[in-house]
């Protein structure tokens, strides 16, 4: 059994606990977090403090569930001891944040979505010169609360919400330095530092083109798409509610729990073999946080039509 350390148990961390304490072959010994929002599972520890949760436990495998930042030392931490670590997206939210350090080499971000099916062998391609990021959600007030009243410590939309498929794409797409970016920017309810809605094109200097249309504020169902165009002119497209499906049908799409498990499973057979090509590695973030940047560095701000009450 692989002992599991669990750091931070918010609404994300919630989550993490009720799979791992459902996974093959993996043991939660405790769960740190000064102030939890939810209790950890029944029989695992609580302690207020990461460093010494480590210490004392001495895990093989780290699960970071905390704001962006805090979590990135938390990892660098925990992988200096030798553990493999996950840590929730975006981990960081300026780039620079991600210079190369010899830790970064196992952590891992989660992105369970890329779990999905079909996305193994689409990581695999590398035909796609062009994708089209599409999210349609909606969040209330409550959740712009805490730490994600400020962009500082949250980042926009970009950030948190549209990054599943931001992070897929960019892994598709041929490397290469961002050419230039067209981007707007919509504040209009006005709950925090993010914004309500991000439309943006991106052209590399390899000739690929990004597109994302990302919002918050929809009444619409809710999506979180991936179109990829490929050379030959195919049109491949990535469904789910926040990426699921996959390449599969959305009614058959597993859900988060079992998405968790497969990139448990994964990590912990990254250990004994190659890696899984859904793993998504800290190194391979940075990209990600770099054409985010560019995105809103180069964005037109659109005066709010009206304020809500």
């Amino acid at each position: 059994m692989r002992r599991v350390l669990l750091i931070g148990c918010g609404e994300v961390g919630a989550k993490h606990a009720d799979a791992l304490t459902r996974a093959d072959a993996l043991d939660l010994v405790a769960v740190a977090d000064p102030s939890p929002v939810a209790a950890p599972p029944p029989g695992v520890p609580l302690l207020a403090n990461w460093e010494t949760a480590l210490k004392e436990y001495g895990p093989d495998l780290v699960v970071v569930a905390t704001p962006p930042g805090p979590a990135l030392v938390a990892a660098r931490a925990a992988a200096r001891t030798g553990a493999v670590v996950l840590v929730e997206k975006p981990a960081a939210i300026a780039p620079a944040d991600l210079r190369p350090a010899e830790e970064d080499r196992r952590i891992y971000v989660a992105f369970q979505p890329h779990f999905a099916p079909g996305l193994t062998w689409l990581l695999t391609q590398s035909t796609v010169r062009q994708a089209a990021v599409r999210l349609v959600c909606r969040r209330d007030r409550g959740y712009y609360r805490d730490w994600r009243t400020q962009y500082a410590t949250a980042g926009g939309i970009l950030h948190q919400q549209a990054i599943h498929g931001l992070a897929l794409a960019l892994r598709l797409l041929p490397p290469g330095p961002v050419r230039s970016s067209t981007a707007e920017v919509r504040r209009v309810r006005q709950w925090g530092e993010s914004e309500d809605r991000v439309t943006a094109t991106v052209l590399f200097e390899s000739g690929a083109v990004l597109t994302v249309d990302a919002r918050v504020d929809s009444d619409e169902p809710r999506r979180h798409d991936v179109t990829l165009y490929l050379d030959g002119g195919q049109e491949l497209h990535v469904r789910g509610r926040n990426l699921e499906a996959g390449l599969g049908p959305a009614p058959t799409a597993p859900d988060d729990r079992a998405l968790r498990l497969a990139m448990y499973r994964a990590l912990a057979a990254g250990d004994t073999g190659p890696l899984h090509p859904c793993l998504f590695p800290l190194s391979e973030l940075r990209r990600t946080l770099e054409v985010i940047d560019h995105a809103y560095r180069t964005a037109r701000t659109v005066p709010a039509a009206r304020t809500a009450s």
